[in-house]
């Protein structure tokens, strides 16, 4: 194979990302990357996923779409720069004592947690973020954790897996509420009321399941969803936590 074709079979194997490539400078003063993200995500906040359109976006702006392609590629980039936006609204914690990692990793999901409901949307874009781990605002996040388990006294060779253990659970938690919670907007319902609508097909549902019908009373229907949510949330943190703790070096 000749060199040009090296070339091309090189070019072919790049993978495209808003954070792999220069950033173009300003030429339109007027708009700037940082204007088209903020109102990216007031778009997505009130209108949800599907509505996020280079089109839409450009006419929110009062710019054509071509303007919006001088800062992105391409609706992918536009997504990696949201997702890592609105993960800069986290309050990331601090930690000097070795003795507070559980608190502060506490502290750190739950923040993450309610950022993820706060933009129920986001449960549709994680499969669409492509390298948004290289954002710096999930830059600077992955960083903090990362002194909150060496502080802690983690081993070196455990605080990735450590950290991933951490966002996995908090993401695939806070995406099903999200989803959840997205649901609930389109049903015109209260929590409660969709709830109260949904428990005579579930339990209906359970009939030829013994196991689920035995744990039905504690599903919760009749305490306040919200709360239940959050129980639910917090036993599944403390039990992982837990399962952390031991592999403490302090």
């Amino acid at each position: 194979m000749g060199t040009k074709g090296v070339g091309m079979a090189v070019e072919k194997q790049q993978v495209g990302s808003v954070w792999t490539r220069p950033r173009k400078g300003r030429d339109q003063p007027a708009l700037t990357r940082e204007q088209i993200v903020a109102e990216a995500v007031s778009l997505l906040d009130a209108e949800g996923l599907e509505a996020l359109t280079m089109r839409q976006l450009g006419a929110r702006l009062n710019a054509g779409a071509t303007s919006l392609y001088r800062h992105v590629a391409n609706r992918d980039e536009l997504i990696e720069l949201v997702v890592d936006e609105i993960y800069g609204e986290i309050r990331l914690p601090e930690i000097a004592d070795p003795a507070g990692w559980r608190t502060a990793a506490t502290r750190f999901a739950t923040e993450l947690r309610a950022m993820i409901l706060r933009h129920p949307w986001i449960a549709s874009t994680l499969g669409q973020v492509g390298l948004s781990y290289l954002g710096p605002n999930v830059m600077r996040m992955n960083e903090r954790m990362a002194a909150v388990f060496t502080t802690g006294g983690f081993p070196a060779d455990e605080i990735s897996d450590a950290i991933t253990v951490v966002l996995g659970y908090v993401i695939g938690v806070g995406v099903t509420e999200a989803a959840w919670l997205s649901l609930l907007v389109r049903s015109g319902q209260t929590e409660t009321e969709l709830l109260a609508s949904l428990r005579p097909a579930a339990e209906q549902a359970a009939e030829e399941f013994p196991n689920l019908q035995e744990g039905m009373p504690e599903v919760g229907w009749d305490t306040d969803p919200a709360q239940t949510r959050d129980q639910r949330f917090f036993y599944g943190l403390d039990r992982m936590l837990d399962g952390l703790e031991p592999r403490r070096k302090l």
